[in-house]
């Protein structure tokens, strides 16, 4: 079923609010692709067919809303629909639906659940947003290492319905330390007589729930796990990240990414969706700073306009020159800024780097410069050549070994590497590419310089 199709579906459903209907169309359909048209509703009527939506789909179905609507959609709900909303919900996904409602809101929705939740909801929306902490769940098994596979395999299937994942569970002591995680693979694999003990997985890869979100999901891409436990200050098991939640992390963190590698802040929600206001706000800061940044171009360029006079030649390899500056640099910053997110390099390989780029940047700007030369020929003689050729060599160089150590300076500042972004390296090579050609041109066309 296509989205037209479904949108009409679900209209149809509202206005003869079949609850039967309703429970048919969620067999038929995944509730992702459900909530995916619910943009299309007004929030009295999403609210009316969550009413006719069983209550465990109906926290499924939330889910998939858009995040932008879930706190509007609560405060519309009446106190115990939006209580049962929150018991049926993930514990992570209920407390970043809790951490975004009004003290209001959230006074209303608390009576509603028992102690225990609303204990787990406040432990878990206590954590930063930025930390492991925001990310994990509540929702794991949890197996004694004395119990035999056979046994280990009974409690999973009475706990299975509740928990998220039962494919890792975890072992504890008496007073919650981690001391290992068994698998149901292993489980089942396993004599069933034999003691978990015995196959469980000591000494387990696990994240602090203070550390960046981001770590856990390195951890869990790099060891190719489905959940990573997360230990406190103690060293007490606390929750775990799951791999979808991982994911999630990550795709957050490469849009982030993107965003300040081209100087625009982060859009929340769908850009679709976002007022011309929003839009403004995140895209001027930077290209009016970079607009005062560019005058060191201009004024670069008027310190040599008796060069530029002489031979008039000169400007028509200009753009090409600074740009290839700019372009070069933006490419090593791409690949450091994504080298550092991911843990592949730190801030000590920063040498190591430095000479490697060198290498490569003098090999680019080798043959950048050989096929620069030919249209310097052309336009303006073999002097006008030599000129382009070495300033294409120098450029070249110049601009990706400021690409490359940029994201590094920012990082050993404590600054986000991302801030590198291509407008602010593209302004810095500019200004640099300008003093480096029409200089080159003066001293070997031994012009003189404005005074």
């Amino acid at each position: 079923m296509n989205g037209q199709d479904l949108i009409f579906t679900l209209k149809t459903i509202a206005l003869s609010k079949d609850q039967h209907e309703m429970q048919q169309l969620l067999q038929q359909c995944h509730p992702a692709d459900i909530g995916a048209v619910f943009g299309a509703f007004d929030l009295e009527q999403v609210c009316l067919l969550l009413a006719l939506t069983p209550a465990a789909a109906r926290a499924e179905l939330f889910g998939y809303i858009d995040k932008e609507k879930e706190a509007d959609i609560v405060q519309a709900l009446d106190a115990q629909a939006a209580s049962e909303l929150f018991l049926h919900m993930s514990p992570d996904e209920r407390a970043d639906l809790f951490n975004v409602l009004s003290e209001e809101d959230q006074a209303r929705v608390l009576p509603g659940l028992a102690q225990a939740e609303r204990e787990d909801i406040r432990r878990l929306a206590s954590y930063d947003e930025d930390k492991t902490g925001s990310v994990m769940t509540s929702d794991y098994a949890l197996l004694d290492q004395q119990l035999t596979a056979a046994q280990g395999i009974a409690r999973l299937r009475k706990v299975a319905p509740d928990k998220e994942t039962i494919y890792q569970a975890y072992i504890v002591d008496a007073d919650r330390r981690l001391l290992g995680t068994v698998s149901l693979r292993q489980l089942i694999m396993a004599e069933p007589e034999q003691s978990i003990s015995d196959f469980m997985q000591r000494d387990p890869i696990f994240v602090r729930a203070d550390a960046p979100r981001e770590i856990a999901a390195q951890l869990i891409a790099k060891y190719d796990l489905l959940a990573l436990p997360v230990i406190n200050g103690g060293n007490k098991l606390v929750g775990i990240v799951t791999y979808d939640d991982a994911m999630d992390v990550a795709s957050e963190e490469a849009d982030l990414d993107f965003h300040k590698s081209s100087a625009v802040g982060q859009v929340i929600g769908s850009i679709k969706d976002a007022s011309v206001k929003i839009l403004y706000q995140k895209r001027v800061f930077w290209l009016v700073l970079l607009v005062f940044g560019n005058i060191f171009s201009g004024a670069g360029i008027a310190y040599f306009e008796d060069t530029i006079a002489a031979y008039v030649a000169l400007v028509f390899f200009l753009p090409l020159l600074v740009d290839s500056g700019g372009n070069a640099g933006s490419q090593s910053a791409t690949l450091m800024v994504r080298a550092l997110a991911t843990g592949e390099i730190v801030l000590k390989d920063w040498a190591g780097m430095l000479g490697r780029e060198f290498l490569v940047a003098g090999l680019l700007g080798l043959t950048m410069a050989t096929a620069v030369s030919l249209l310097g020929l052309w336009r303006g003689g073999p002097e006008i050549a030599l000129v382009v050729a070495l300033t294409m060599q120098l450029v070249v160089i110049m601009g990706s070994v400021i690409g490359m150590s940029l994201p590094f300076v920012l990082s050993r500042l404590k600054l986000d590497p991302a801030a590198a972004s291509a407008p602010l390296i593209t302004s810095i090579a500019d200004a640099c590419g300008v003093l480096i050609y029409f200089g080159m041109a003066t001293w070997l066309l031994e012009l003189p310089v404005a005074a």
